[in-house]
């Protein structure tokens, strides 16, 4: 009788170890899925749902958005063609400077021969800054001629925002060329909204769902 007590024993220990074993790792995967719930957060190229979703809060904002990025001090660096623009009414670069495949130039003409890492003294004297230079030639962000439903569609896109995911967008607002618009030496106007508004409408875009205007 006794090895037949020791054989149910052993059983019943066996299997109550495989319950708890069973237990364990059914906690670990709810805290492993209570951990993944924000896998559509900033961090992802598509939603953010660790944030309240406001499709009219998020519109409204990229439409402030939008005017400063249409403002020349955005816009004269995203043309349309291979050429940047210059000066407040956006004309041709006057040196028809080439985008080139970095989009610092191409030969001898490149944006760090006229533009230093800082603003040159004077008025409507070259602008500067240390990463001075056009989109890529792979990825040419386009602003000029887009209306807020392309441009919206084009800026959340990582195939067309230069592999950006939604939390990388919002470090962008930060970005030293970006800032450079709002200090871009004397003579030429500023974007319609302060620094600070803007960076503020940025983040409300995206943090409320990067909803895009309708066409």
């Amino acid at each position: 009788m006794k090895p037949q007590l020791d054989q149910q024993f052993r059983l019943m220990f066996t299997r109550n170890r495989i319950l708890g074993l069973g237990f364990v790792l059914a906690t670990i995967t709810i805290i492993l899925s209570g951990f993944g719930m924000d896998r559509n957060g900033p961090g992802n190229a598509h939603a953010t749902e660790t944030y309240a979703k406001d499709s009219a809060a998020s519109v409204q904002a990229f439409m402030n958005v939008y005017k400063v990025l249409m403002s020349p001090r955005c816009m004269n660096c995203h043309p349309s063609g291979e050429i940047p623009l210059q000066g407040d009414n956006g004309a041709l670069h006057t040196m028809f400077p080439q985008r080139g495949k970095d989009g610092k130039g191409v030969y001898a003409m490149k944006c760090s021969n006229c533009h230093q890492p800082q603003n040159s003294p004077g008025l409507h004297a070259p602008p500067g800054n240390p990463e001075w230079h056009l989109p890529p030639a792979d990825m040419k962000m386009v602003f000029q001629g887009k209306t807020p439903h392309q441009l919206a569609m084009q800026l959340k896109d990582p195939a067309q925002n230069g592999h950006k995911n939604m939390k990388q967008l919002l470090e962008h607002a930060s970005d030293g060329l970006v800032k450079w618009g709002w200090e871009p030496g004397e003579g030429r106007t500023l974007p319609p909204l302060s620094y600070e508004e803007f960076k503020k409408e940025w983040y409300t875009w995206i943090e409320k769902g990067a909803f895009v205007p309708q066409p």
